[in-house]
């Protein structure tokens, strides 16, 4: 394995680098870059990054704190480790599907292409195992010209099957020394392990990792791709249950939306809405029953508006699901814990409760959209960024880096160690200012359990002035 590559400066300044090909590999040869007598870039004022040039990982610093982590900024270099005709690139896509993946797979097919002169690439069919159990798609221009205007991948995609020896050894026999893995974590974390066995057999291949999470839950980066077509897509599920709800007395609108561990896609889309009364997301915990619950603030809102919207991530309440019990350790083929439907199930207590306790009438109509959304083509702002991502990784790849991922940091992208983005999962903040956003656009409670408020309410004391006026004090 290739040790962690940190380098610090002045004032506090760290660089976590990426690996590169001379880390193992001595005395390789360098040749001058083909963009410089590129006719597209000829009104560049600048062709190449600069050696030096990093990206902060914290936008905001204090005046007298240390500068902070930084990461290797992305880009086309003056020198490049490969030689356009010897390149033999190979694309494989893995996980669920994302709205992107095909932009990414025609931008890393052009951009080797049109900027580099590299004819040699190969499409690995079927994710991980088709390296050595699928069929392979030469992929040219012409080939991947339209598909971005389409959903899912062109090249299929499965869950988790990696063998790592059995996926290096078809590298080496193809003679393929750049390898573009677009994937979740799960696959991400594959990536990394073939890229450790690339270095121990000591091959000039470039491993570059293409992080993929529709949920947007992937660390470092500002962004995930397809985050903002989801978002958009998901529009279209909350506007419907909202005609719905409005349009009978007491109805209730409740969309399920995408997020296993983490709610910025309900965050994102309920604030773009306006139109969601209670939104649900896995950080912020809630309750059903008692003061306070779920079942008390739908009563509310229906008396005061006659109808309601609630949005619900995948992965919110799961621990109030009582037969997710049993379930609680499976897993899927990427190593993901399988989620009962939380939202079938909030639906059922919602009408059970009013059935029989409130002895009130309503209207509930469920909407589960998910794989609508992660079927559909990307939107335009989702079409550039999959360009920026494919550009960045091929222009890294040219310069001998592998074991990194790409993607923004603060707006520039970077390189990023493949350990990064493994080693957790970036969740919504409730203590920040966009959670304390959709409350107020909602109006909904911060749910806590009963137990907390009961724990709080003993910690209350009252004093008693001598002028008999009552004050609280929370110890």
């Amino acid at each position: 394995m290739v040790d962690s590559k940190i380098i610090t400066g002045v004032a506090g300044y760290v660089l976590e680098d990426v690996p590169h090909l001379s880390d193992y590999i001595p005395n390789l040869p360098t040749y001058p870059n083909p963009l410089q007598d590129n006719p597209s870039y000829s009104v560049v004022k600048q062709y190449f990054v600069n050696v030096d040039d990093t990206v902060a990982q914290q936008a905001i610093i204090h005046k007298n704190s240390p500068r902070g982590t930084h990461f290797r900024r992305a880009g086309p270099r003056q020198k490049v480790y490969f030689e356009s005709e010897d390149v033999y690139a190979c694309i494989v896509t893995c996980g669920g599907l994302c709205p992107g993946v095909n932009t990414l797979i025609r931008e890393i097919v052009c951009g080797l292409y049109y900027m580099y002169g590299v004819h040699k690439v190969l499409g690995i069919e079927g994710g991980y195992r088709g390296f050595y159990c699928q069929n392979t798609i030469p992929l040219t221009p012409k080939v991947v010209n339209d598909i971005h205007k389409r959903g899912g991948t062109i090249l299929g995609t499965s869950r988790g099957g990696y063998d790592t020896s059995k996926i290096v050894d078809s590298i080496q026999d193809r003679g393929i020394n750049q390898v573009y893995i677009v994937g979740g974590d799960g696959t991400q974390r594959g990536a990394s392990v073939i890229f450790e066995e690339i270095g121990r057999r000591g091959l000039k291949v470039s491993v570059v990792g293409i992080p993929k999470a529709v949920d947007n839950d992937i660390p470092v980066i500002d962004k995930s791709f397809g985050f903002d077509t989801a978002v958009e897509e998901a529009q279209r599920a909350i506007n419907a249950a909202h005609v719905e709800a409005e349009s009978i007395e007491n109805g209730i609108g409740v969309v399920k939306l995408m997020g296993r561990f983490s709610g910025f896609i309900p965050l994102y889309a309920t604030l773009a809405s306006r139109d969601v009364d209670c939104c649900l997301i896995p950080e912020s915990p809630f309750y059903l029953e008692g003061p306070g619950g779920l079942f008390e603030f739908i009563k509310k809102r229906l008396k005061e508006n006659g109808h309601m919207v609630i949005v619900i991530t995948e992965g919110a309440g799961q621990e109030l699901i009582s037969e997710s019990l049993s379930a609680m350790n499976n897993q899927d083929s990427s190593g993901n814990k399988l989620l009962q439907d939380v939202g079938l199930w909030l639906s059922q207590k919602i009408k059970d409760h009013f059935a029989k306790h409130q002895k009130m009438a309503i209207n509930l109509k469920y909407i589960d959209p998910t794989y609508m959304i992660r079927a559909v083509p990307s939107i335009a702002s989702d079409n550039v960024y999959c360009t920026l991502l494919a550009h960045s990784a091929v222009h890294g790849a040219m310069a001998g880096y592998t074991g990194f991922t790409v993607g923004p940091v603060n707006g520039r992208h970077a390189y990023i160690p493949f350990y990064r983005i493994n080693e957790t999962q970036k969740k919504v903040v409730i203590t920040d200012r966009m959670w304390a956003r959709l409350l107020s656009s909602t109006n909904q409670p911060s749910f806590w359990n009963p137990k907390d408020i009961i724990g709080e309410s003993k910690e209350r004391t009252q004093h008693q002035k001598p002028d008999g006026e009552i004050h609280t004090v929370i110890s």
